[in-house]
């Protein structure tokens, strides 16, 4: 009778009861630092863009955490874990993917390296005909060298900085007296951060291969 939305319940409607009823039932149920659990899952779960691997990795580990929450309270006639074996197999299934996807690159890495290695000794073997009109624009490629590298090195250091205070963030929750929080960082900024340094690095190698 007092339901934020009755059955018969989608996920989403499920989703949006827990975060409802979290503080006057489900708190007492399983740890109420789970509710970020089912923010994390709401928020990705209905958000308008496709996923890329980390966030279904990210999505899977967040679902193990609450199925297992909830299995010390009972196995609900066998079907909580059920979910829970599904939900391993698709994290398998994932982490072959993603395997895959890493010998993958290691090859290409490899075929890469074997060129360059073939064209440093085709440069080792023929003479240098650079010309001094062609060293007078190396000042400027220098520059924009380094103005590169300084780029690169702005988005490592914002990685860095956000995923530090999003530990302090951590260590404060588990120990309030040990840490004094200066600023608090989410785990969405942390994870933006990394993305930025994923597609930096791939700038990199994609510069290195040509």
């Amino acid at each position: 009778q007092i339901l934020y939305l009755k059955p018969p319940w989608t996920l989403a409607n499920l989703l949006k009861c827990y975060k409802k009823h979290w503080m006057a039932v489900f708190g007492y149920v399983v740890p109420r630092s789970l509710l970020s659990t089912i923010e994390c899952l709401s928020k990705h779960l209905y958000a308008d863009k496709p996923f890329d691997s980390s966030t279904v990795r990210i999505l899977l580990q967040e679902s193990k955490k609450l199925l297992h929450a909830f299995s010390c309270r009972s196995d609900y006639s066998g079907v909580l874990p059920q979910a829970y074996a599904e939900v391993e197999k698709l994290c398998e299934t994932l982490g072959g993917v993603r395997a895959a996807l890493v010998e993958q690159d290691l090859s290409e890495d490899i075929m890469v390296l074997s060129e360059n290695a073939a064209c440093e000794k085709m440069e080792a073997t023929m003479p240098n005909l650079q010309s001094t009109e062609e060293k007078e624009l190396h000042p400027s490629f220098h520059v924009a060298q380094e103005n590169r590298h300084q780029e690169i090195w702005s988005v490592l250091e914002g990685v860095w900085n956000t995923m530090n205070l999003y530990s302090i963030e951590l260590f404060q929750k588990l120990d309030p007296s040990a840490v004094t929080m200066a600023a608090k960082a989410s785990f969405e900024e942390a994870f933006l951060g990394l993305q930025k340094l994923l597609a930096a690095v791939k700038d990199i190698r994609e510069s290195i291969g040509r």
